[in-house]
């Protein structure tokens, strides 16, 4: 979710996220099912599952231009009042800078796109959930770990970590 790539950390470059459309669901951890899509992709339904892929479903309508202004309170509303995001070049974003960054960003990458992919659920307390997945985007993927609050209007973000994932190697021929 953060603006750069590890190439360009600092240059402003934004990010969005899409899922591959194309999915088989298999069998998951208890109240999840894991969906595998192409180049062995998978996103885990249910709660957590649905709600990082929507996320990033929303990001990417905005950055990429196809939401309309008015549609930013939807992106705005999912991060909780106090939500932090640890970006993966170690800066602390609070929730104005982000959403700051995110309006000033609208339109800015036709196109771009990020798949979700291995999300799993790692704690759930109470209203609490902890969850990990990865995002990976032309260029460069990262690992990320999301805390969500459950309330009566769905998952609201609360704090936001990611790290780079190293560049893949080439493919020999």
């Amino acid at each position: 979710m953060t603006p750069t790539g590890p190439a360009e950390a600092g240059a402003g470059r934004p990010e969005t996220a899409a899922v591959a459309a194309e999915a088989e669901v298999v069998s998951g951890p208890a109240g999840a099912e894991v969906v595998s899509g192409p180049a062995g992709a998978e996103v885990v339904s249910g709660p957590a599952g649905a709600e990082i892929v929507r996320h990033h479903r929303v990001i990417e309508r905005w950055l990429s231009g196809e939401a309309e202004p008015g549609e930013f309170a939807a992106l705005a509303g999912a991060h909780a009042d106090g939500f932090t995001l640890a970006g993966p070049d170690g800066r602390i974003l609070t929730r104005d800078r982000v959403l700051d960054e995110l309006r000033r960003l609208h339109g800015a990458v036709p196109g771009l796109r990020i798949e979700i992919r291995e999300v799993r659920v790692v704690a759930e307390e109470g209203p609490l959930l902890v969850a990990v997945y990865e995002e990976r985007q032309p260029g460069n993927a990262r690992r990320s770990s999301v805390v969500l609050r459950r309330t009566e209007a769905g998952l609201r973000w609360l704090h936001l970590h990611e790290t780079w994932l190293p560049a893949p190697s080439p493919q020999p021929r």
